[in-house]
Protein backbone atom coordinates (compact mmCIF):
# COMPACT_ATOMS: atom_id res chain seq x y z
CA UNK A 1 0.00 0.00 0.00
CA UNK A 2 1.32 3.45 -0.93
CA UNK A 3 0.33 6.86 0.38
CA UNK A 4 0.41 10.12 -1.59
CA UNK A 5 2.54 12.88 -0.09
CA UNK A 6 3.28 16.43 -1.16
CA UNK A 7 6.24 18.28 0.31
CA UNK A 8 8.10 21.43 -0.57
CA UNK A 9 11.85 20.92 -0.38
CA UNK A 10 14.18 23.88 -0.85
CA UNK A 11 11.37 25.79 -2.56
CA UNK A 12 10.36 23.04 -4.99
CA UNK A 13 7.16 21.02 -4.56
CA UNK A 14 7.27 17.24 -4.92
CA UNK A 15 4.39 14.77 -5.08
CA UNK A 16 5.12 11.07 -4.65
CA UNK A 17 3.56 7.80 -3.61
CA UNK A 18 5.50 6.34 -0.68
CA UNK A 19 5.36 3.39 1.65
CA UNK A 20 3.82 4.49 4.97
CA UNK A 21 6.94 3.35 6.88
CA UNK A 22 9.47 5.24 4.70
CA UNK A 23 11.65 7.48 6.84
CA UNK A 24 12.02 11.07 5.68
CA UNK A 25 15.82 10.75 5.49
CA UNK A 26 15.43 7.90 2.97
CA UNK A 27 12.81 9.82 1.00
CA UNK A 28 15.16 12.79 0.67
CA UNK A 29 18.16 10.67 -0.28
CA UNK A 30 16.66 7.80 -2.27
CA UNK A 31 13.58 9.32 -3.87
CA UNK A 32 14.63 12.94 -4.34
CA UNK A 33 18.39 12.34 -4.68
CA UNK A 34 19.27 14.93 -2.02
CA UNK A 35 22.21 13.08 -0.53
CA UNK A 36 23.56 15.96 1.54
CA UNK A 37 21.32 14.74 4.36
CA UNK A 38 23.43 11.97 5.87
CA UNK A 39 22.40 8.71 7.50
CA UNK A 40 24.68 8.30 10.49
CA UNK A 41 23.54 6.12 13.32
CA UNK A 42 20.03 4.90 12.48
CA UNK A 43 19.07 5.55 16.12
CA UNK A 44 18.49 9.35 16.14
CA UNK A 45 21.58 9.91 18.29
CA UNK A 46 24.03 11.62 15.90
CA UNK A 47 22.09 14.40 14.16
CA UNK A 48 23.78 13.89 10.77
CA UNK A 49 20.32 13.73 9.17
CA UNK A 50 19.09 17.06 10.59
CA UNK A 51 16.98 19.19 8.27
CA UNK A 52 14.62 22.10 8.84
CA UNK A 53 10.94 21.19 8.78
CA UNK A 54 8.47 24.07 8.97
CA UNK A 55 11.12 26.22 10.65
CA UNK A 56 12.36 23.70 13.22
CA UNK A 57 15.48 21.55 13.14
CA UNK A 58 14.44 17.88 13.11
CA UNK A 59 16.30 14.61 12.77
CA UNK A 60 14.83 13.27 9.55
CA UNK A 61 15.50 9.69 10.65
CA UNK A 62 12.80 10.17 13.31
CA UNK A 63 10.08 11.39 10.93
CA UNK A 64 8.02 9.24 8.60
CA UNK A 65 7.61 10.79 5.17
CA UNK A 66 3.82 10.67 5.57
CA UNK A 67 4.19 12.86 8.68
CA UNK A 68 5.87 15.49 6.49
CA UNK A 69 2.95 15.66 4.06
CA UNK A 70 2.28 19.36 3.39
CA UNK A 71 5.49 20.50 5.12
CA UNK A 72 8.16 22.93 4.00
CA UNK A 73 11.55 21.25 4.24
CA UNK A 74 15.02 22.68 3.90
CA UNK A 75 18.13 20.62 3.36
CA UNK A 76 21.80 21.52 3.08
CA UNK A 77 21.37 21.68 -0.71
CA UNK A 78 18.98 24.63 -0.34
CA UNK A 79 21.22 26.99 1.63
CA UNK A 80 23.61 28.33 -1.00
CA UNK A 81 21.99 30.74 -3.44
CA UNK A 82 23.29 31.64 -6.89
CA UNK A 83 26.67 30.11 -6.15
CA UNK A 84 27.08 32.08 -2.91
CA UNK A 85 27.48 30.22 0.35
CA UNK A 86 25.01 30.87 3.13
CA UNK A 87 26.63 32.69 6.07
CA UNK A 88 26.71 29.53 8.17
CA UNK A 89 28.41 27.58 5.37
CA UNK A 90 30.90 30.40 5.03
CA UNK A 91 31.48 30.33 8.79
CA UNK A 92 32.40 26.65 8.62
CA UNK A 93 34.81 27.50 5.79
CA UNK A 94 36.37 30.50 7.53
CA UNK A 95 36.70 28.94 10.99
CA UNK A 96 37.59 25.38 9.92
CA UNK A 97 34.46 23.91 11.47
CA UNK A 98 34.82 20.53 9.85
CA UNK A 99 37.29 17.74 9.43
CA UNK A 100 35.80 14.61 7.88
CA UNK A 101 32.60 16.51 7.04
CA UNK A 102 30.17 13.73 7.86
CA UNK A 103 28.36 15.63 10.63
CA UNK A 104 28.64 18.97 8.84
CA UNK A 105 25.26 19.07 7.01
CA UNK A 106 23.39 18.26 10.22
CA UNK A 107 25.45 20.75 12.24
CA UNK A 108 24.86 23.45 9.64
CA UNK A 109 21.11 22.86 9.51
CA UNK A 110 20.89 22.86 13.32
CA UNK A 111 22.91 26.10 13.42
CA UNK A 112 20.70 27.64 10.73
CA UNK A 113 17.59 26.95 12.81
CA UNK A 114 19.33 28.39 15.89
CA UNK A 115 20.33 31.58 14.09
CA UNK A 116 16.80 31.98 12.75
CA UNK A 117 15.40 32.16 16.27
CA UNK A 118 18.45 33.63 18.05
CA UNK A 119 20.51 35.79 15.67
CA UNK A 120 23.24 36.52 18.25
CA UNK A 121 23.47 33.39 20.42
CA UNK A 122 25.83 33.08 23.36
CA UNK A 123 28.38 30.27 23.42
CA UNK A 124 26.16 28.40 25.88
CA UNK A 125 23.15 28.75 23.56
CA UNK A 126 25.22 27.40 20.68
CA UNK A 127 26.43 24.47 22.78
CA UNK A 128 22.86 23.70 23.84
CA UNK A 129 21.55 23.92 20.27
CA UNK A 130 24.15 21.52 18.85
CA UNK A 131 24.02 19.13 21.80
CA UNK A 132 21.96 16.67 19.74
CA UNK A 133 24.57 16.57 16.96
CA UNK A 134 27.66 14.43 17.38
CA UNK A 135 31.06 15.14 15.87
CA UNK A 136 33.75 12.54 16.19
CA UNK A 137 36.57 14.68 14.80
CA UNK A 138 36.68 18.30 15.86
CA UNK A 139 36.10 18.59 19.58
CA UNK A 140 33.40 21.20 18.78
CA UNK A 141 35.55 24.31 19.38
CA UNK A 142 35.81 25.17 15.69
CA UNK A 143 32.16 24.35 15.12
CA UNK A 144 31.23 26.85 17.82
CA UNK A 145 33.58 29.42 16.31
CA UNK A 146 31.98 28.80 12.91
CA UNK A 147 28.50 29.49 14.26
CA UNK A 148 29.75 32.59 16.07
CA UNK A 149 31.33 33.77 12.79
CA UNK A 150 28.02 33.34 10.98
CA UNK A 151 26.13 35.23 13.69
CA UNK A 152 28.62 38.09 13.49
CA UNK A 153 28.67 38.22 9.67
CA UNK A 154 25.01 38.30 8.82
CA UNK A 155 23.30 34.96 9.38
CA UNK A 156 20.61 34.22 8.62
CA UNK A 157 20.77 35.26 5.00
CA UNK A 158 18.69 32.57 3.37
CA UNK A 159 15.63 33.21 1.27
CA UNK A 160 12.36 32.19 2.95
CA UNK A 161 10.81 29.11 1.35
CA UNK A 162 7.31 29.81 0.14
CA UNK A 163 4.61 27.11 -0.16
Amino acid sequence: MSVAVTVTVNGKTYQNEVEPRLLLVHYLRDVLGLTGTHVGCDTSQCGACTIIMDGAAVKSCTVLTVQADGANLETIEGLAKDGELHAIQRGFWEEHGLQCGFCTPGMIMTATALLERTPRPSENEIREAISGNLCRCTGYQYIIKSIEWAAKHGAPTRVEVMP
